[in-house]
């Protein structure tokens, strides 16, 4: 059995695996919760560590659907260290794996980070910076010393923080690619706000100003049609594949999660219908699923 198959003796298909995060304050705790939940954990802060056994039995008893779990614990909890480690002891006696990961900077490095956010540390809020983060170095040492993984951020960068994360931590067996949504909207209605690349057709040969067509929608045949048969629209289509050949792979290796592509034209009812429809095929054909949403087809 591979290092790190978490198995549940009673039933071997059933596999668990537990991370515990903590660390220093400002060190990114935060930050790689966050990374965990993006990779398929089930993640809860601050839970009094009383309750890591009776939580893990109840996440075990879901019959597989919660395989992963990720918890984070701060200093700043009630009975931090009355508790923590009898309970920690408890979770590793158990069929479960247990990894505890343990986050830590420089103290250059955590005043810089305190002083760019204008927080307080935790510990000592009417203090100077320096002397709460030399508090909780020493009230942690004995939580660094049992650690599974110590890593220092001091020298990391947020996507380098992600990167480490993904690679320690990431199902190779079930990685999730990146989600991508297609968005058509007519610029009359406005520019989306939640889209991550917004395009703008409206330089295509109009089929609003086609009897025949005006009352018709991109998702139509007739007009896909007119406005393909126009040459810029499909060296606009040939040039956004190869953008999007380009960027798809950059965009995986920042680890996004998703990304949703606005299509606009003035009213979102017919160009930009039938570009998104086109490029809806070319996201599949890159292996992408695909979702595609018409924001403004049916408004008058």
């Amino acid at each position: 059995m591979a290092s790190g198959d978490i198995v549940d003796l009673k039933n071997p298909e059933a596999r668990l695996q537990l991370v515990i995060v903590s660390g220093a304050s400002g060190s990114g705790k935060t930050l790689a919760l966050k990374c965990l939940e993006d990779l398929g954990f089930f993640c809860v802060d601050n839970l009094p560590p009383a309750l890591f056994p009776k939580f893990a039995e109840l996440c075990g008893q879901r019959s597989g659907d919660v395989r992963n779990i990720a918890l984070g614990i701060d200093i700043r909890e009630r009975g931090f260290f009355a508790d923590f480690f009898d309970n920690l002891s408890r979770l590793k006696q158990s069929t479960y794996s247990v990894e505890l990961l343990f986050l830590e900077a420089s103290d250059v490095v955590l005043t810089r980070r305190f002083s760019e956010s204008r927080r307080p540390h935790p510990l000592l809020p009417q203090q100077p910076v320096i002397e709460g983060i030399q508090l909780e170095r020493q009230q942690l040492q004995e939580l660094r010393s049992g650690a599974d993984q110590v890593l220092d951020t001091s020298n990391m960068t947020v996507h380098e923080l992600r990167d480490w994360m993904a690679r320690h931590f990431s199902d190779v067996d079930h990685k999730q690619s990146m989600r991508v949504s297609l968005m058509t909207f007519g610029y009359k209605f406005g520019v989306p706000y939640d889209a991550d690349l917004v395009f703008d057709v409206r330089f295509l040969q109009n089929p609003n100003f086609v009897p025949d067509l005006k009352e018709l929608t991109g998702e139509h045949e007739a007009v896909q049609r007119y406005v393909f048969e126009n040459k810029n629209a499909e060296g606009l289509l040939t040039h956004l594949q190869n953008l999007f050949v380009f960027l798809f792979p950059l965009f995986e290796q920042e680890r996004r999660s998703y990304l949703t592509v606005a299509i606009g034209c003035t009213g979102g009812r017919h160009r930009s219908v039938s570009v998104a429809l086109r490029l809806q095929q070319v996201f599949l054909s890159l292996g992408h699923d695909v979702q595609i949403r018409h924001r403004d087809m049916h408004r008058s």
